[in-house]
């Protein structure tokens, strides 16, 4: 791992969050049958963003040693992929996210922001909006903001 002992998390659709921080992105696009994969990772600093904080793990691991470990957790996790159901493997997203009743803030559109509480992803991978009145909004794209 690349930051052993750290406080790492998944926040729904594609941040992973180091200490509260977004340290990495991630990017997902299926065309029929291929995927293609894209992310980027803070390796040295931290950039400044106008909207949330963010992390680097320049003071847990070189750059020379990120890459192989990359690779080989790629790998694993394309092969886990191939032959896993779905709903493993959104239960092993669930596992590393923020707890399920998370309040969150939704936003959908430049000027429309839902409000609610994480209510675990759809099997197809849909985040559950739990909203005040009971009710539950598939959500499939949005930037999402914890608290």
């Amino acid at each position: 791992m690349a930051a052993p002992g750290e406080p790492l998390m998944l926040k729904w659709p594609n941040d992973l969050m180091l200490g509260g921080k977004k340290l990495a992105g991630i990017l997902l696009e299926r065309n029929a049958d291929r995927v293609a994969v894209g992310f980027g990772v803070n390796l040295t600093t931290a950039p400044s963003l106008e909207d949330r904080e963010a992390a680097a793990l320049a003071a847990e691991i070189t750059l020379q040693a990120f890459a192989p470990l990359l690779a080989g957790s790629f790998a694993r996790l394309l092969d886990l992929w191939r032959k896993s159901e779905s709903s493993a493997l959104v239960r092993a997203w669930e596992h590393r996210a923020h707890h399920v009743g998370s309040k969150l803030s939704v936003h959908v559109a430049k000027d429309e922001i839902l409000s609610g509480r994480f209510g675990g992803l759809d099997p197809d991978g849909a985040l559950r909006l739990m909203r005040d009145d009971g009710s539950i909004e598939l959500i499939r794209a949005a930037d999402i903001f914890l608290g």
